[in-house]
């Protein structure tokens, strides 16, 4: 049914939606008057964030072996090091920052950390994004090509953009219209 399979896309559009609207709510800085809402913030993302990785990993269900194992450690790997940045640059900065009023050396050395930890789970997104898209053209042929490019640009983006405004917001976009394309692109195989 054509309508189900819109329905299943749309479905993959959603993390990145969420990522994006709590993109849109994120301080900008950290400082002593937003370091409680970073915080917060960041304690609620901590199921968020996995959520593109179980889009991923759901994306590779129907690739070949030589590609879906591989994708999905990849995908695992995002959920866990970016993880690991929410919880570092973004909790434990935001409560020592709460805590101490203000930046201090401490909160440098807590985003160096987040930074690297973010930066592998970037870079494990993008590898499951390729192997996503490769996937999908294999399945899919040329009418993969709107979404993979979306989610590959957007997947690049996301290295250096994480989901601040503007930037982020509109890579969390991409990744989200890029997940949802690619996923009804290699579902209409099954449905001709």
């Amino acid at each position: 049914m054509p309508g189900s399979r819109t329905f299943r896309a749309a479905l993959f559009a959603v993390p990145g939606l969420l990522l994006a609207g709590f993109g849109a709510a994120h301080p900008g800085v950290l400082d002593a008057a937003t370091a409680q809402r970073w915080a917060v913030l960041h304690i609620v993302l901590l199921p968020v964030f996995p959520l593109p990785a179980v889009a991923q990993w759901l994306l590779l269900a129907p690739a070949s072996p030589w590609l879906r194992r591989p994708g999905r450690v990849a995908a695992f790997g995002f959920a866990a090091f970016y993880g690991g940045l929410d919880a570092v640059a973004g909790i434990a900065a935001g409560t020592v920052t709460d805590v101490q009023h203000g930046v201090t050396p401490a909160v440098g050395a807590l985003f160096e950390v987040g930074d690297l930890l973010g930066h592998i789970g970037a870079g494990c997104f993008l590898a499951a994004s390729v192997l996503i898209v490769l996937a999908t053209i294999a399945r899919a042929g040329r009418r993969a090509l709107p979404g993979g490019v979306l989610l590959l640009a957007a997947s690049v983006s996301f290295l250096d953009s994480h989901i601040f405004w503007p930037r982020g917001v509109l890579t969390m976009i991409g990744v989200a219209a890029g997940m949802s394309l690619v996923h009804y692109a290699a579902s209409a195989v099954g449905e001709e």
